[in-house]
Protein backbone atom coordinates (compact mmCIF):
# COMPACT_ATOMS: atom_id res chain seq x y z
CA UNK A 1 0.00 0.00 0.00
CA UNK A 2 2.96 2.46 0.09
CA UNK A 3 3.70 2.26 -3.15
CA UNK A 4 0.45 2.66 -4.31
CA UNK A 5 0.11 5.98 -1.93
CA UNK A 6 2.82 7.53 -3.12
CA UNK A 7 2.11 6.47 -6.64
CA UNK A 8 -0.92 8.56 -5.77
CA UNK A 9 0.51 11.49 -4.48
CA UNK A 10 3.37 12.37 -7.58
CA UNK A 11 2.83 12.73 -10.83
CA UNK A 12 4.16 9.26 -12.10
CA UNK A 13 7.23 8.07 -10.98
CA UNK A 14 9.75 5.60 -11.97
CA UNK A 15 10.89 2.59 -9.93
CA UNK A 16 14.05 3.79 -8.59
CA UNK A 17 12.26 6.93 -7.48
CA UNK A 18 10.04 4.92 -5.85
CA UNK A 19 12.46 3.24 -3.63
CA UNK A 20 13.85 6.88 -2.71
CA UNK A 21 10.94 7.72 -1.48
CA UNK A 22 10.04 4.63 0.37
CA UNK A 23 13.35 3.51 1.16
CA UNK A 24 12.27 0.34 -0.02
CA UNK A 25 15.09 -1.57 -1.71
CA UNK A 26 14.99 -1.44 -5.39
CA UNK A 27 15.03 -4.68 -5.84
CA UNK A 28 12.04 -5.02 -3.49
CA UNK A 29 9.68 -1.54 -5.43
CA UNK A 30 10.49 -3.93 -8.87
CA UNK A 31 9.02 -6.81 -7.81
CA UNK A 32 6.21 -5.36 -5.80
CA UNK A 33 5.78 -2.74 -9.05
CA UNK A 34 5.07 -5.75 -11.22
CA UNK A 35 2.82 -7.50 -8.81
CA UNK A 36 0.78 -4.35 -8.80
CA UNK A 37 0.81 -4.50 -12.92
CA UNK A 38 -0.34 -8.14 -12.50
CA UNK A 39 -3.35 -7.31 -10.56
CA UNK A 40 -3.97 -4.56 -12.23
CA UNK A 41 -3.85 -1.50 -9.78
CA UNK A 42 -0.52 0.22 -11.65
CA UNK A 43 0.69 0.09 -15.17
CA UNK A 44 3.33 1.25 -16.80
CA UNK A 45 4.42 4.04 -19.30
CA UNK A 46 7.07 2.61 -21.35
CA UNK A 47 7.66 5.91 -23.11
CA UNK A 48 8.99 7.94 -19.58
CA UNK A 49 9.66 4.45 -17.38
CA UNK A 50 7.17 5.96 -14.88
CA UNK A 51 4.49 4.09 -13.06
CA UNK A 52 0.92 5.01 -12.78
CA UNK A 53 -2.08 4.23 -10.98
CA UNK A 54 -5.03 2.41 -12.80
CA UNK A 55 -8.17 3.07 -12.82
CA UNK A 56 -9.11 -0.02 -10.27
CA UNK A 57 -6.62 1.72 -7.60
CA UNK A 58 -9.12 4.94 -7.20
CA UNK A 59 -10.95 3.06 -4.88
CA UNK A 60 -7.97 2.31 -2.82
CA UNK A 61 -7.06 5.73 -1.40
CA UNK A 62 -8.61 9.11 -1.88
CA UNK A 63 -5.78 10.45 -3.04
CA UNK A 64 -6.28 9.00 -6.79
CA UNK A 65 -5.03 11.82 -9.40
CA UNK A 66 -7.60 12.58 -12.24
CA UNK A 67 -5.08 13.20 -14.60
CA UNK A 68 -3.87 9.51 -14.67
CA UNK A 69 -7.68 8.74 -15.22
CA UNK A 70 -7.04 10.96 -18.45
CA UNK A 71 -3.98 9.45 -19.38
CA UNK A 72 -5.60 5.91 -18.86
CA UNK A 73 -8.59 6.72 -21.20
CA UNK A 74 -7.05 9.28 -23.57
CA UNK A 75 -4.41 6.53 -25.04
CA UNK A 76 -6.39 4.43 -26.68
CA UNK A 77 -8.65 7.04 -28.55
CA UNK A 78 -5.05 9.48 -29.58
CA UNK A 79 -3.85 6.04 -31.12
CA UNK A 80 -6.92 5.52 -32.83
CA UNK A 81 -7.06 9.46 -34.01
CA UNK A 82 -3.37 9.35 -34.69
CA UNK A 83 -3.63 6.34 -36.93
CA UNK A 84 -6.39 8.40 -39.11
CA UNK A 85 -4.57 11.90 -39.25
CA UNK A 86 -1.14 10.48 -39.24
CA UNK A 87 0.25 13.69 -37.94
CA UNK A 88 1.61 13.55 -33.80
CA UNK A 89 -0.89 14.04 -31.07
CA UNK A 90 -0.26 14.95 -27.57
CA UNK A 91 -1.71 15.31 -24.30
CA UNK A 92 -1.15 17.84 -22.03
CA UNK A 93 -2.16 18.84 -18.69
CA UNK A 94 -1.22 22.06 -16.74
CA UNK A 95 1.72 21.17 -13.95
CA UNK A 96 3.00 24.66 -11.72
CA UNK A 97 2.08 27.33 -14.31
CA UNK A 98 3.65 25.20 -17.52
CA UNK A 99 1.90 22.50 -20.10
CA UNK A 100 3.42 19.23 -19.42
CA UNK A 101 3.34 16.38 -21.58
CA UNK A 102 1.31 13.51 -20.16
CA UNK A 103 1.23 11.39 -23.45
CA UNK A 104 2.49 11.74 -27.40
CA UNK A 105 2.38 9.55 -30.54
CA UNK A 106 5.36 11.24 -31.75
CA UNK A 107 7.21 7.82 -31.72
CA UNK A 108 4.47 6.46 -34.16
CA UNK A 109 3.26 9.34 -36.36
CA UNK A 110 5.29 9.09 -39.77
CA UNK A 111 5.26 12.61 -39.77
CA UNK A 112 6.82 13.16 -36.33
CA UNK A 113 10.79 14.77 -36.32
CA UNK A 114 10.50 14.79 -32.71
CA UNK A 115 10.97 12.13 -29.91
CA UNK A 116 11.04 11.56 -26.75
CA UNK A 117 8.19 14.20 -26.14
CA UNK A 118 6.50 12.64 -22.81
CA UNK A 119 7.45 15.07 -20.06
CA UNK A 120 8.25 18.19 -21.59
CA UNK A 121 6.74 21.24 -20.35
CA UNK A 122 5.81 24.14 -22.32
CA UNK A 123 4.61 27.90 -21.65
CA UNK A 124 0.88 28.17 -21.35
CA UNK A 125 0.38 30.98 -22.92
CA UNK A 126 2.12 30.18 -26.55
CA UNK A 127 1.02 26.92 -27.02
CA UNK A 128 -2.67 25.67 -27.87
CA UNK A 129 -2.91 23.73 -24.97
CA UNK A 130 -2.66 26.09 -22.79
CA UNK A 131 -4.48 28.56 -24.32
CA UNK A 132 -7.50 25.75 -24.88
CA UNK A 133 -7.11 25.41 -21.05
CA UNK A 134 -7.40 29.11 -20.05
CA UNK A 135 -10.20 29.38 -22.84
CA UNK A 136 -12.10 26.83 -22.16
CA UNK A 137 -12.05 26.96 -18.06
CA UNK A 138 -14.03 28.30 -15.45
CA UNK A 139 -13.70 32.22 -15.37
CA UNK A 140 -12.44 31.99 -12.01
CA UNK A 141 -9.47 29.32 -12.99
CA UNK A 142 -8.71 31.49 -15.61
CA UNK A 143 -8.58 34.70 -13.71
CA UNK A 144 -6.74 32.80 -11.22
CA UNK A 145 -4.53 31.18 -13.85
CA UNK A 146 -3.80 34.70 -15.14
CA UNK A 147 -3.13 36.22 -12.48
CA UNK A 148 -0.48 33.35 -11.35
CA UNK A 149 1.89 33.44 -14.71
CA UNK A 150 1.85 37.65 -14.71
CA UNK A 151 3.15 37.70 -11.34
CA UNK A 152 5.67 34.70 -12.34
CA UNK A 153 6.46 36.40 -15.34
CA UNK A 154 6.26 40.10 -15.12
CA UNK A 155 3.73 40.70 -17.59
CA UNK A 156 1.21 43.41 -17.67
CA UNK A 157 -2.09 44.36 -18.80
CA UNK A 158 -2.37 44.22 -22.50
CA UNK A 159 -0.79 40.62 -22.46
CA UNK A 160 0.56 40.77 -26.58
CA UNK A 161 1.51 37.29 -28.30
CA UNK A 162 3.17 36.74 -31.62
CA UNK A 163 -0.53 35.84 -32.06
CA UNK A 164 -1.44 38.73 -30.90
CA UNK A 165 -3.50 40.69 -28.10
CA UNK A 166 -4.12 37.92 -25.57
CA UNK A 167 -8.00 38.78 -24.78
CA UNK A 168 -8.23 38.38 -28.94
CA UNK A 169 -6.77 34.90 -29.01
CA UNK A 170 -8.77 33.93 -26.15
CA UNK A 171 -11.88 35.09 -27.93
CA UNK A 172 -10.76 33.04 -31.29
CA UNK A 173 -10.47 30.49 -29.45
CA UNK A 174 -13.53 29.81 -27.85
CA UNK A 175 -15.46 31.01 -31.35
CA UNK A 176 -13.32 28.21 -33.16
CA UNK A 177 -14.01 25.39 -30.08
CA UNK A 178 -10.24 25.10 -30.03
CA UNK A 179 -7.09 26.17 -28.86
CA UNK A 180 -4.44 27.72 -31.41
CA UNK A 181 -1.14 28.25 -32.07
CA UNK A 182 0.20 30.01 -35.23
CA UNK A 183 3.17 31.74 -34.84
CA UNK A 184 5.91 31.79 -31.61
CA UNK A 185 6.55 28.34 -30.07
CA UNK A 186 8.03 25.54 -32.03
CA UNK A 187 8.92 27.40 -35.37
CA UNK A 188 7.28 25.82 -38.57
CA UNK A 189 4.89 24.12 -36.96
CA UNK A 190 1.28 25.06 -35.63
CA UNK A 191 -1.22 23.09 -33.82
CA UNK A 192 -5.13 23.47 -32.32
CA UNK A 193 -6.12 21.43 -29.13
CA UNK A 194 -9.05 20.18 -27.65
CA UNK A 195 -10.26 20.28 -24.11
CA UNK A 196 -10.86 17.38 -21.97
CA UNK A 197 -13.80 18.05 -19.38
CA UNK A 198 -14.55 16.05 -15.97
CA UNK A 199 -17.18 17.41 -14.15
CA UNK A 200 -17.28 20.57 -15.97
CA UNK A 201 -13.81 21.63 -15.19
CA UNK A 202 -10.98 21.16 -17.74
CA UNK A 203 -8.42 18.28 -16.64
CA UNK A 204 -6.22 18.08 -20.04
CA UNK A 205 -6.38 19.48 -23.62
CA UNK A 206 -5.42 17.02 -26.75
CA UNK A 207 -3.22 18.55 -29.58
CA UNK A 208 -2.22 17.60 -32.68
CA UNK A 209 0.43 19.54 -34.74
CA UNK A 210 1.28 19.95 -37.73
CA UNK A 211 4.18 21.78 -40.43
CA UNK A 212 3.46 24.61 -42.36
CA UNK A 213 5.31 23.32 -45.15
CA UNK A 214 2.72 21.07 -45.20
CA UNK A 215 -0.51 22.47 -44.44
CA UNK A 216 -1.95 25.93 -44.23
CA UNK A 217 -3.67 26.54 -41.01
CA UNK A 218 -7.10 27.32 -42.09
CA UNK A 219 -6.64 23.35 -44.17
CA UNK A 220 -5.45 21.96 -40.79
CA UNK A 221 -8.23 23.21 -39.21
CA UNK A 222 -10.88 21.59 -41.95
CA UNK A 223 -9.20 18.43 -41.88
CA UNK A 224 -8.38 18.06 -38.22
CA UNK A 225 -10.81 19.88 -35.73
CA UNK A 226 -14.10 18.19 -35.51
CA UNK A 227 -12.17 14.84 -35.07
CA UNK A 228 -9.92 16.21 -32.35
CA UNK A 229 -12.97 17.71 -30.85
CA UNK A 230 -14.86 14.41 -31.04
CA UNK A 231 -11.57 12.87 -29.72
CA UNK A 232 -11.47 14.73 -26.79
CA UNK A 233 -15.24 14.58 -26.24
CA UNK A 234 -14.85 10.40 -26.06
CA UNK A 235 -12.09 10.81 -23.85
CA UNK A 236 -14.56 13.13 -21.46
CA UNK A 237 -17.21 10.67 -21.69
CA UNK A 238 -14.95 7.22 -20.44
CA UNK A 239 -13.79 9.53 -17.68
CA UNK A 240 -17.74 9.27 -16.32
CA UNK A 241 -17.74 5.73 -17.45
CA UNK A 242 -14.88 5.07 -15.12
CA UNK A 243 -15.90 6.53 -12.52
CA UNK A 244 -19.18 4.62 -12.40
Amino acid sequence: MLILQTLNQRNGLKAAEVANETSIPRPTVYRLLETLEGLGFVSRDYSSEKWRPTLQAKSLSSGFRYEDWVTQSAVPEMVRLGRDILWPIDLVTFNDYRMEIRESTHNISPYSIDHGMVGLQSPVLDTAGGRAWLAFSSEEVRAQTLAGLKARQGLQDPVILLDGPLVHVLKTCTELGVGYRMNGHRPRTQSISAPIYYDQDVLACLTVIWTTSALSFENALVQFRDKLVKAAQNISDALVRAED
